[in-house]
């Protein structure tokens, strides 16, 4: 397919995980992307991957997007270079997953920052070429947490929950505009780089993971973590033209550990 063929499309978080998984399947579709991320080899990685026989282009913006100057930049370089932007994925965040009284002011912070704050500034920096277009697809990776209150996620729930309410705020807002927002949110899900970090973890570490993957898969009917393919494939979907008639959706992608 080349559902994206013609149309640039802004990924954040694309240096790895989830986010580098929606950046191959849209390059694979034709998009032409623009990808953020605060690693800059993590994702000038990714994109020499993507062009050695990728017909459409990749180009790279590193900063850090909880900062309202370097969301600012990643969009003004997008629409100067490309004369557009059709389609932002906000897949930036990564929260610290802990007991509530285990937080600290600076892993509060860090939660929400690289969450909420991450979504909040590009989507107001990108919205306004979207109206001026009179099209837009904007999709927020949140999390299936939210709806199932996940042991240890109360604080990464609260910066998730604002980016899901933000979706659903701002669809109907724009509904007029040509603009579709929609969440896809993932519930546990195997990336390569946690894998890798957990095979490097201490035995006590190991332990208490094994523990809490028991607890998750208690919650999941297909008894299996997803995988970051499956969810590319969700936001391809709400990414693109076909998806017109969906907006303000919440779109779990959970292996049925929620169904309503």
């Amino acid at each position: 397919m080349n559902r994206f063929k013609g149309r640039t499309v802004v990924v954040t978080g694309a240096g790895s995980g989830i986010g580098r998984a929606i950046a191959v399947r849209l390059a694979d579709e034709g998009a032409d992307l623009v990808l953020g991320d605060l690693s800059a080899d993590a994702v000038e990685a990714v994109a020499e991957h993507l062009r050695p026989g990728n017909a459409a282009s990749v180009t790279t913006v590193v900063g850090d997007l909880s900062q309202r100057e370097d969301a600012a930049d990643l969009i003004r370089r997008t629409v100067t270079e490309r004369g557009a932007i059709d389609v932002l994925v906000n897949c930036a965040g990564g929260g610290v997953i802990l007991p509530t009284f285990d937080h600290t002011e600076e892993t509060l912070r860090a939660t929400i920052d690289r969450n909420l704050w991450t979504t909040l500034y590009t989507t107001l920096e990108a919205l306004p070429h979207m109206v001026d277009a009179g099209y837009g697809r904007i999709v927020h990776i949140g999390a299936e947490s939210v709806r199932n209150g996940l042991y240890r996620h109360a604080i990464y729930n609260a910066a998730k929950g604002g980016v899901h309410a933000f979706g659903t705020g701002l669809a109907r807002e724009f509904a007029d505009s040509g603009i579709t927002v929609n969440t896809v949110a993932p519930a546990w899900i195997e990336t390569p780089e946690a894998a890798a970090k957990l095979a490097s973890a201490p035995p006590e570490v190991k332990d208490d993971m094994a523990i809490f993957g028991a607890q998750m898969r208690t919650l999941i009917p297909m008894d299996r973590p997803g995988t970051v393919e499956e969810v590319a494939a969700t936001v391809a979907f709400v990414a693109s033209e076909e998806a017109s008639y969906v907006t303000g959706q919440v779109i779990s992608v959970n292996g049925g550990s929620s169904m309503l």
